[in-house]
């Protein structure tokens, strides 16, 4: 027959069960911003911010952006999403010298940028947890990776479709840790597939290419879509884009303040 417990023991073990068994995190639960389609946003990657467009999501970012810009537009009641490029190396960043040369490929088009060999997780995983840290510490609300679809490019590497998955997959995941909404920046091909672990989209000159259909799975699954274009004047691709629910611009490539919503 076993004797009973003192009563100061079962004390001790109850208050260490307690302590052993924490409830949900949060950031694991789902318990983050999920932007429904036909928000309005602003989109501006250069130039002094402007805090003052009347829409309900801004994405600025997340290097250029002390997080009293983003406490601001918080105040303002915006959703502010934290711009990043996963997929390519840039050299004007302050984190660029922590990327080995060999992980760096070809030039993406854009001036000190070059993709990166998304295949080495071991090295990338790290460096992209200390940007979206950024992001977090400074109070975003999402992240939009960018440059997330290398394999279909000259990138200098001989990257699969199926490292894509796994690598957007990765940052998908790691930004969920994070309690961050994130987004899929273009990479139409792989939506079937990423739909579950993205929780909006963002496009440029879907209606120019004629594949603003391709985005339908977001905006079915109630899912925003946040779409730009460059050159087709709004009266082009607003009646398509109001159709289809996409939060729709039309902006200069440098992306400062100066928008045109449908």
């Amino acid at each position: 027959m076993r004797r009973p417990l003192p009563l100061l023991v079962v004390l001790l073990l109850l208050a260490t069960a307690c302590t052993a068994a924490p409830g949900p995190d949060p950031k694991r639960s789902g318990d983050r911003w999920r932007p429904a389609p036909g928000l309005g946003w602003q989109w501006q990657l250069s130039g002094r911010l402007d805090p003052a467009v009347d829409v309900p999501v801004y994405d600025i970012d997340g290097f250029d952006h002390p997080a009293s810009a983003v406490a601001d537009l918080h105040r303002r009641g915006r959703k502010v999403i934290c711009y990043l490029s996963t997929g390519a190396w840039e050299d004007f960043r302050p984190d660029a010298g922590g990327f080995p040369k060999a992980l760096l490929g070809e030039g993406n088009g854009w001036k000190g940028e070059k993709w990166l060999d998304i295949r080495r997780t071991d090295v990338l995983g790290p460096l992209m947890a200390e940007r979206l840290d950024m992001c977090r510490d400074k109070g975003f609300d999402a992240v939009e990776p960018d440059n997330m679809d290398g394999y279909r490019n000259r990138t200098g590497f001989p990257l699969t479709a199926a490292d894509q998955l796994r690598y957007n997959r990765l940052i998908a995941s790691m930004a969920h840790d994070r309690g961050l909404a994130v987004g899929l920046k273009n990479d139409l091909d792989q939506i079937p597939q990423l739909l579950p672990d993205f929780d909006f989209a963002v496009n440029e000159q879907c209606a120019q290419y004629d594949e603003c259909g391709r985005l339908a799975p977001f905006t079915a699954a109630g899912k925003a879509v946040f779409h730009v274009e460059y050159e087709l004047p709004t009266a082009e691709f607003c009646p398509q884009a109001k159709k289809l629910r996409l939060s729709s611009l039309r902006k200069r490539y440098e992306l400062d303040a100066w928008r045109q919503p449908c």
